[in-house]
């Protein structure tokens, strides 16, 4: 197999731990590929107000999509999975089964990572469009094009160490570290120590003054 080739590997969860259960390398690489990237915003006008003003909703989950192709007519030379010896038909359903296909174990389509030089997309596929485009004269497909979408999957711890986030109008789940207090943690959230009996109560935290390293705590938005 070419380390050149762009390559599927799936899991059966959102750590993407260890090598995979499966995996599926293409016979051609895309010709180019798209990487989406937006924010959502809330934009309810009030009644009466002269105009609009955007409010940060949240960031989306990224996606990628791109044309793949497979071939058996033999003009394609590779050792890979999706070998162009193999009837097309077989060469969709081995992409299907890494990549579409319900996985009884985890009850859902496995988790995907696509790699291709720079890129290492941590994803799930969103949609597969399969169009024929060369036959044998009884029917038999020797060319299919995939066109393929994923969208961006990952867990949601990642998620928010990834942004970072301080705002007091959100939640946040943080882990208590050696020389940490409530009110230090509110102070470094919120800008306001004073939350800490807030918090405590939240987290139903009964002596706010002795709380172990390594505890998990709720900030919830404070008004």
């Amino acid at each position: 197999m070419s380390k050149d080739l762009m390559e599927i590997i799936a899991y059966s969860d959102n750590e993407y731990s260890g090598s995979g259960i499966s995996n599926c390398t293409v016979q051609i690489n895309p010709a180019s590929y798209t990487h989406e990237h937006s924010i959502s915003y809330n934009n309810t006008v009030s009644q009466g107000a002269p105009g609009t003003t955007l409010k940060f909703k949240g960031t989306a989950p990224e996606k990628i999509s791109f044309d793949i192709y497979f071939d058996a007519t033999g003009a394609v030379s590779t050792e890979n999975l999706l070998d162009s010896q193999v009837p097309v038909d077989d060469q969709i359903q081995t992409f299907k089964d890494v990549c579409f296909t319900y996985n009884g174990d985890i009850h859902e389509p496995n988790y995907l990572i696509v790699s291709w030089g720079t890129l290492v997309f941590k994803c799930k596929l969103t949609s597969l469009s399969i169009s024929y485009t060369f036959f044998q004269s009884d029917g038999t497909p020797l060319r299919a094009k995939l066109s393929v979408s994923f969208e961006e999957a990952v867990d949601a711890e990642l998620i928010s160490k990834e942004a970072n986030n301080q705002s007091p109008d959100l939640t946040h789940l943080i882990e208590v570290k050696d020389g940490d207090t409530l009110p230090l943690i509110c102070f470094r959230t919120y800008g306001d120590s004073s939350y800490y009996l807030d918090v405590a109560k939240y987290n139903n935290i009964l002596n706010f003054r002795d709380i172990t390293s390594g505890t998990k705590i709720y900030l919830p938005p404070i008004k």
